[in-house]
């Protein structure tokens, strides 16, 4: 029985064929041979090119029995054809046009940067760029505002007070280094703000409020003393170092606790230290610490040019070039660790 059944199915389809239109006759011929052509190409695996997918799309199109005579792929691989086609075809129709000029980068920034610094809304911040010359819309302004806080409070707090009076800031702060016996010695520095100059340091095993008093005194003489002094909660800074600050017509001001990015050019300051100096050497005791930060602290404030402030915090002149034969020659300091670089003629 079952050598009978694809005879049966042969002459179904024969009886089919004799009651079948001309004109779906002449499609479904079509297809067939469309089919040959591919098999018979000369490449091992046959492939569809651009023209037979457009063929079989348009089959699908004109013929509702496309599909029985399709055997080089699958149905839905035809669907997929016809809806790629589509989207290219909409994709042309909807293109989009050349729309607004974009806003300049520096725009953007700008406009953040008025808003953080002053608090100002988008018709205020408006206003201010048309008198630099800018021309935006209010929308295009209030696109680019850097969200607010819920605390208006905190619109202008610790970074304003430390950009608008930097100039009048000095920090204070403690940095533990230990020698090769393991006994720690406490780095007691200052720094100013405005240049990043180191004013004053000293080394000490045992640090105590009365000691850290008269390291101020050496730092300021001549009523050289900063508006504002930062340090942080330590013990040793009490009552008694908040006293001898408002002595020099200085006024104390405390960081918030576990707030170490509050003093952050001190912070910074211990990092850099640590980094170009005391991880290369060996401490042996308070004296060769003392003598090693002496020479750091000449090169940083007279060499090291600063990444924001681009010099040195004592003022580092530019040096022209001297003729057309000179040379960079590296100079050391630090013994070696660091250099500073000038012209020189060639020898």
């Amino acid at each position: 029985m079952a050598s009978v059944v694809p005879y049966l199915k042969l002459i179904a389809h024969f009886l089919r064929a004799l009651f079948r239109s001309k004109h779906e006759q002449v499609i479904l011929e079509l297809a067939l041979r469309q089919q040959l052509a591919v098999y018979h190409r000369t490449r091992p695996r046959p492939r569809l090119e651009p023209i037979d997918r457009a063929f079989w799309v348009a089959m699908r199109r004109w013929s509702s029995r496309w599909a029985e005579t399709l055997v080089v792929v699958k149905p839905e691989t035809v669907i997929g054809w016809h809806r790629a086609g589509f989207r290219l075809y909409l994709r042309r129709i909807f293109r989009p046009g050349p729309g607004r000029p974009r806003i300049p980068t520096e725009v953007r920034d700008l406009i953040r940067r008025m808003a953080q610094e002053n608090g100002w809304g988008a018709r205020r911040i408006h206003a201010e760029l048309e008198k630099l010359d800018i021309q935006l819309g209010l929308a295009t302004v209030s696109r680019y505002l850097p969200k607010r806080s819920s605390d208006p409070l905190q619109r202008q707090r610790w970074r304003t007070f430390l950009r608008n009076h930097r100039d009048t800031i000095g920090a204070m702060d403690f940095m533990v280094v230990p020698t090769v016996r393991f006994e720690l010695l406490y780095v007691w520095f200052l720094i100013e703000h405005g240049s990043r100059r180191i004013a004053h340091f000293n080394v000490t095993r045992s640090p105590t409020s009365g000691w850290v008093i008269q390291q101020l005194r050496e730092s300021f003489p001549d009523d050289s003393a900063p508006r504002y002094v930062i340090h942080d909660r330590d013990t040793i800074f009490g009552a008694r170092v908040d006293a001898a600050i408002q002595a020099l017509d200085t006024e104390p001001i405390h960081t918030a606790y576990h707030c170490p990015w509050q003093n952050a050019y001190a912070e910074r300051w211990i990092g850099t230290c640590r980094r170009e100096l005391l991880d290369h050497v060996i401490v042996l005791d308070a004296r060769h610490l003392r003598r090693l930060l002496a020479a750091y602290v000449d090169y940083y404030n007279a060499d090291r040019v600063h990444t924001r402030t681009r010099d040195a915090p004592s003022g580092r002149p530019t040096e022209p070039r001297l003729s057309s034969t000179a040379q960079v020659i590296a100079l050391p300091s630090v013994g070696g660790l660091q250099h500073r670089y000038t012209w020189a003629e060639a020898a």
